[in-house]
């Protein structure tokens, strides 16, 4: 399921602003439509594909994450992948669904030196690997998503967030 490099699918993303001092919801689309679709172009995945993204803020974080992961705080980003078997031959294919907390990004951007953007960027690429079933738990994991990560990132001329 996670081979490399292919030419990027239509991706239909719908964001939905809840909370938080976010950009306008059109602005936040375009940017959302770029990251994944640099990310998209790294990976093998469906051939046409959707997701959800919530822009929302640290309060509603902090309830996903203690009611999906059992922590009690906010965090940057969740994942939250679509059911397996969920209709596979509907097209688009449902990949699931994306939360960001608009407090967490800011104040990491910022004790980070990075830009806004390109922390926004990041968190938006390790999502949606999340997503396509990527993951960091092992050094192996780790190393292979970090790998695209950095991959997608390069091609936004976003430098290396692990640098």
């Amino acid at each position: 399921m996670m081979a490399e490099a292919r030419t990027a699918a239509p991706i239909a993303i719908d964001c939905l602003v809840e909370a938080g001092a976010w950009p306008e919801e059109e602005e936040l689309q375009a940017f959302a439509e770029r990251a994944i679709a640099a990310a998209s172009s790294c990976v093998k995945g469906p051939s046409a594909a959707a997701l959800t993204i919530l822009f929302t803020d640290d309060a509603h974080m902090q309830m996903l994450n203690g009611r999906f992961r059992g922590k009690d705080s906010p965090t940057n980003v969740l994942s939250f992948p679509a059911a397996a078997g969920l209709s596979p031959l509907q097209e688009p294919h449902h990949l699931g669904d994306l939360a960001l907390g608009f407090e967490t990004v800011f104040r990491e951007s910022e004790d980070e030196g990075k830009p806004f953007d390109h922390h926004l960027s990041h968190l938006l690429i390790h999502g949606f690997l999340h997503l396509l079933g990527y993951d960091h738990v092992t050094p192996e994991q780790a190393e292979k998503m970090e790998s695209l990560e950095k991959q997608a990132l390069k091609s936004l001329a976003i430098s290396d967030p692990y640098a």
